[in-house]
């Protein structure tokens, strides 16, 4: 027994690395949620705001990668945001709550001042096309989590399936995970970010509106 829970905080510990180095990693992850979905698995009752708007991908964050594993919670010198500068993100990231979380915890360790760190994320996020196919759903429909993964791949003719993955949650598809190198050119994925989800009849639903 006592082995299995060191083995387990091995592999903790592996995943996240919380008090790296700012500026040392490898590449970034951009993760692209579907705000509909968000929004019945957590949103609603938050009582998000995001929820009340016709967000479709929304920017849920930049993250600094390590080839295996993350940084988190970096120590920085870098001046924390303004609400003002967080509230100018709420418009491709949903809120500026959630602005404000991205930098305290994966901005930090980019090595990058919150102003560059917000720009970095909206050129990000205006690098890749997002299927304009989604939006026109009119109702909840159900397909396999690879057609969301064609669909990028369909509208990106840059990316690869190896620098894309689409994950799930509670049944839904949940996210879009572009990986991008600091320069934001498209990069294979490390083996413990490219975890496709297979399931055949994820739900999806439309922009509210």
């Amino acid at each position: 027994m006592r082995y299995l829970f060191l083995t387990l905080l091995f592999l903790a510990n592996i995943a996240r690395a919380d008090g790296e180095k700012a500026g040392e990693f490898d590449y970034y992850v951009m993760a692209l949620s579907w705000s509909p979905n968000w929004c019945v698995i957590e949103g609603d009752a938050r009582k998000s705001p995001q929820c009340d708007e016709d967000h479709g991908w929304v920017l849920h964050g930049l993250w600094p990668q390590f080839h295996r594993g993350f940084p988190a919670y970096c120590p920085t010198t870098a001046r924390h945001p303004s609400r003002a500068r967080t509230a100018e993100m709420a418009d491709i990231m949903g809120t500026s709550g959630l602005a404000w979380h991205q930098w305290k915890k994966h901005g930090v360790c980019t090595g990058l001042t919150a102003d560059q760190y917000y720009k970095l994320s909206r050129a990000a996020y205006d690098s890749v096309t997002r299927p304009a196919v989604f939006r026109k759903l009119d109702k909840s429909v159900t397909l396999p989590a690879s057609v969301v993964e064609e669909a990028f791949l369909k509208a990106n003719p840059k990316l690869e399936k190896d620098m894309l993955t689409i994950t799930c949650r509670d049944g839904m598809i949940q996210e879009a995970r572009v990986c991008l190198s600091k320069d934001l050119t498209p990069v294979p994925c490390g083996q413990d970010v490219v975890r496709d989800c297979k399931m055949k009849n994820a739900r999806f639903d439309p922009v509210r509106d």
